[in-house]
């Protein structure tokens, strides 16, 4: 089986009303015990704002370390799942099951090996 990482992509902004934010946990908890029950399920988590980020860039045999996001955008990853799935099929219908949950953009990649 190989693992996906299912990337979760929020846009930069207020963050949605409490009664919407409850009804995107029920059916994000709702799909975390689906995945659980199909034995798919790596790991999961969403993530602090972009703005909590710190980029570390290598420069001339030193290293840059500076707050915010490595790129200037209206979306950031806000979170991610990892899934092990037999094939890319698979892995897309977890992500499109994520992207109804979440009504947020999901992209999908294997990981590499």
């Amino acid at each position: 089986m190989t693992q996906y990482l299912l990337s979760v992509y929020q846009p930069d902004g207020p963050i949605p009303e409490p009664e919407a934010l409850a009804e995107i946990g029920a059916n994000l908890d709702a799909l975390n015990a689906d995945i659980r029950a199909a034995g798919a399920w790596v790991f999961s988590n969403g993530l602090l704002p972009a703005s909590a980020a710190t980029v570390l860039r290598p420069e001339d045999g030193d290293v840059l370390i500076t707050d915010g996001p490595f790129a200037e955008g209206k979306e950031h990853l806000g979170g991610f799942t990892i899934v092990e799935a037999p094939d890319l099929d698979a892995a897309l219908e977890w992500g499109r099951r994520l992207a109804l949950a979440t009504t947020l953009p999901i992209e999908v990649r294997p990981f590499a090996g």
